[in-house]
């Protein structure tokens, strides 16, 4: 542990900014820092978080998973990066897809709708990608970056075709989870190939989410959707405006209308399991890319536009990133919704990893964290340079 930093992060526990939270800091592939705090669940009983703790992940799904299986399509000649959607997916032939390619999903400069609410607006599972391919673009192609669900979830799509029509869970599993041997990181804690999860004492190791989806509910209410009757779409049509708390399944109600599986959320994993994954995107580390596949994750694909953007992850260069002060601005990552975030910095190979469930106990608005990512990141940084 490191005393500065865990004195800090309990101080916004008892702020109520989030219940738990578990911190992870690695330099040249070693843990330095490691430490767990407050409450994993505090309702409808008290657990207390520890260091392996299994977080919902939410958004860091997008590179962990969908972005590190894409560079891994690419070395293996499956997928190029200028081919477009419109040849990759019979569901997107229509010629305004013809400018959209992987490159520009994975960089987020699509042009694609940020988010919406698919489980109103599909039906049904067959039908995601037909609803995607519809939605009118918020810009044309490459004119900025709009960061979207949407872009991963069609990238998730393509990376699945790649691997011959495998759902991405399993190719994850094949691909990273089982050859990194690792033993808490999977999408949907208790579909059929995670039963070992129970017999490790079931959802009493993973930290609970939001209550119902009151955050989602409101953002349909504002932007003009209405839940559909409780019978539509039958029996694949799952709605993400759930009471009870969210605890054991997936947080993003996207992801779980699609059974908990998708390219931009559903992976839930803890912080040394996060860690381990991000050792995959540093060439003195990774067994599961070329270490010159690398390099696409601290290059900026984005330059001139509103945001700096490299192979799935954000840079540190970018304007009020979570990055911090400190971390050089080649520096790599992500942030997650319900508290998530993981930033990589190449030059000093160092890594950070911070995992709260901010959503849970909490009742809106949620509280912005951005402040605690930038001076957790700042704090770390200070006492590794000593």
């Amino acid at each position: 542990m490191n005393e500065r930093i865990s004195a800090f992060l309990a101080e916004r526990i008892n702020a109520n900014d989030f219940p738990s939270a578990v911190y992870l800091v690695a330099e040249k592939g070693e843990i330095i820092f490691h430490d767990a705090l407050g409450h994993a669940v505090v309702e409808p009983e008290k657990i207390p978080a520890k260091l392996d703790t299994i977080y919902d992940l939410a958004s860091l799904t997008k590179p962990l998973v969908t972005g590190l299986l894409a560079a891994k399509a690419i070395e293996a000649g499956k997928l190029k990066t200028s081919e477009p959607v419109s040849v990759l997916l019979d569901e997107f032939k229509d010629p305004k897809f013809h400018e959209i390619t992987p490159a520009r999903l994975v960089a987020h400069t699509s042009g694609l709708k940020s988010w919406v609410p698919l489980y109103l607006l599909a039906g049904s599972l067959l039908s995601v990608s037909r609803t995607i391919a519809a939605l009118p673009f918020e810009c044309p192609p490459d004119e900025r970056v709009i960061y979207s669900d949407l872009n991963f979830i069609v990238l998730g799509q393509i990376v699945e075709k790649c691997h011959y029509g495998s759902r991405i869970d399993l190719v994850a599993i094949e691909e990273i989870i089982e050859f990194l041997n690792l033993k808490r990181t999977l999408f949907s804690p208790f579909i059929e190939n995670w039963a070992q999860v129970s017999d490790q004492g079931g959802k009493r190791i993973i930290a609970a989410s939001e209550k119902g989806n009151e955050y989602e509910k409101q953002t349909c209410n504002e932007q003009g959707y209405l839940q559909p009757p409780a019978n539509a779409g039958g029996s694949e049509m799952r709605s993400a405006f759930r009471s009870e708390t969210i605890w054991g399944e997936v947080h993003d109600g996207n992801a779980y209308f699609m059974g908990g599986v998708a390219g931009h959320a559903g992976l839930f994993s803890t912080a040394e399991e996060v860690f381990k994954i991000a050792l995959q995107f540093l060439p003195n580390h990774t067994k599961l890319l070329e270490p010159k596949t690398c390099e696409l994750f601290r290059t900026n694909f984005t330059k001139g536009m509103n945001e700096d953007r490299s192979f799935a992850f954000q840079l540190a260069s970018t304007k009020d990133s979570t990055a911090g002060s400190a971390m050089s601005p080649e520096t790599f990552g992500h942030n997650g919704f319900t508290g998530t975030s993981l930033w990589i910095d190449p030059v000093r190979d160092r890594i950070f990893v911070l995992l709260t469930n901010r959503t849970h106990a909490h009742p809106l608005p949620f509280v912005n964290i951005n402040s605690i990512r930038r001076q957790f990141h700042d704090l770390a940084i200070e006492d590794l340079e000593k």
